[in-house]
C-alpha cells in the first residue's frame, strides 16, 4: 500500500489548484520542417512547447464555419446533456455570431474523429480521451469545470455492490471487473497504472469486461451484472441526483486523488479570433439558474485551464502503460 500510495501521490501531485485534409501538414516535405513535435500526429507541429498543435499561420489554412458543431463526451448517455448544454451553446452563439449545433457522438473515437476530420470545432473531451484528441485531432482545451474557489477535478473509485464481500482492492482478484473503455483515465487506464502497485494486475487477476459508458459500468454493478467497477466520481454523483441510481446499494471500496475532468475548447485550425471569442464565452458564461447548473451540481463557472500542467498525471499513467497515441488504438474505441 505504501508503494501505490507514493506511485499516486508523485503521478497526481499539482493537480488540484482534422481538420479538413486539404488544411492539414501532410506532405512529406512539410513534416520535415517541423523541429518540435512530440506526440503529435505527424500532420501537426508544436513550435513553442505547449504540446498542443500550432495554430495554422496561413489565414488561407483557418476554419470560419458558419456553423459550430458542438459536442460532449460521450462519458454517458449524450442524449441526457444536448438540453442541459444548450444556453451554452446559445451564449457562444451570442458571442461569436455563429449558428451552434449539436453532434452527439457514439463513443471517444467518433468524437475524436470528427474534430480531426473538421467536422467538430467546439467539444468536451474527458480526461483520459483529452490526450487523444490533443495529438491526433489539433483539440486545445481551454476551459474547465471548477467551484466557486477555482478547484476542479474528479476521483477515480472502485465501486461494488454492498452486498458484496469486496472491500479492498485486492478482493477484487478472480472476479468479473467492469472498465469503461481503453482510453479512458478513471475506467481503465488509472486502474491498470494503479491497481498493480497494490498487488492486482487487471486482465490477469480479475477479468476485464469493457462496458463502454460509465453509467454502464454504474449500472451494470448496481444491477449485481459486474462484481465491481472503476468509475468517475463526479458520474455516479450525477446519475444518483437523477435518481437513477440509490446510493446506498453501492460500496466504495478505494478512491484516488484527484484528476482533471473534461476539458472543453476548440479545434487548433478555428480562425484565431475565433478560438478567443468560444474562450472568452466559456469563461464568461453565467451558470446562475442555467440547466448546466441543474445537472452539474458540484462546479458552478468554468476556469482556464492548461493542458501541460492539468493532464500531466494522465499522461504520467498513459506512459505508464505504453500508450501510444495512433489512429490503431483509437480504433479499439469503437
Amino acid at each position: 500500500m505504501n508503494n501505490a500510495k507514493s506511485f499516486v501521490r508523485s503521478v497526481l501531485i499539482g493537480v488540484s489548484g482534422l481538420v479538413a485534409a486539404t488544411l492539414v501538414v501532410g506532405g512529406m516535405g512539410e513534416a520535415a520542417e517541423c523541429k518540435s513535435r512530440g506526440d503529435l500526429d505527424v500532420r501537426y507541429c508544436d513550435s513553442d512547447g505547449d504540446l498542443l498543435a500550432d495554430t495554422p499561420t496561413s489565414p488561407g489554412e483557418w476554419l470560419d464555419p458558419g456553423t459550430i458543431i458542438f459536442a460532449y463526451a460521450p462519458t454517458e448517455d449524450p442524449s441526457v446533456y444536448e438540453g442541459a448544454f444548450s444556453e451554452l451553446m446559445d451564449f457562444i452563439a451570442k458571442k461569436t455570431g455563429k449558428r451552434v449545433r449539436w453532434y452527439s457522438a457514439e463513443n471517444y473515437a467518433a468524437q475524436v474523429e470528427a474534430m480531426r476530420s473538421g467536422r467538430l470545432h467546439v467539444a468536451g473531451f474527458a480526461s483520459g480521451a483529452a490526450a487523444f484528441a490533443v495529438n491526433l485531432a489539433g483539440f486545445h482545451p481551454q476551459a474547465i469545470m471548477c467551484d466557486k474557489n477555482g478547484v476542479f477535478g474528479y476521483t477515480l473509485q472502485l465501486i461494488t455492490h454492498k452486498s458484496t464481500n469486496i472491500r479492498e482492492v485486492k478482493d477484487i482478484k478472480g472476479r468479473k471487473v467492469a472498465h469503461v473503455t481503453p482510453t479512458s483515465n478513471s475506467g481503465h487506464q488509472a486502474p491498470v497504472a494503479l491497481f498493480k502497485d497494490m498487488g492486482v494486475v487487471p486482465g490477469k487477476d480479475y477479468e476485464i469486461v469493457f462496458s463502454g459508458k460509465h453509467d454502464n459500468s454504474i449500472m451494470g454493478v448496481a444491477n449485481k451484472d459486474y462484481d465491481a467497477a472503476p468509475i468517475a466520481s463526479t458520474v455516479m454523483v450525477r446519475m444518483a441526483a437523477r435518481k437513477l441510481l440509490n446510493l446506498d446499494d453501492i460500496r466504495i471500496v478505494w478512491e484516488s486523488p484527484p484528476f482533471p475532468s473534461t476539458g472543453y475548447g476548440v479545434a487548433h485550425n478555428l480562425k484565431p479570433e475565433l478560438q478567443e471569442k468560444i474562450r472568452e464565452a466559456f469563461l464568461a458564461f453565467d451558470w446562475t439558474g442555467t440547466r448546466l447548473a441543474k445537472e452539474f451540481k458540484d462546479v458552478s463557472k468554468y476556469c482556464p485551464v492548461s493542458y501541460k500542467e492539468a493532464w500531466k498525471p494522465v499522461r504520467l499513467i498513459q506512459k505508464e502503460n505504453n500508450v501510444v497515441y495512433n489512429t490503431e488504438a483509437l480504433a479499439k474505441e469503437k
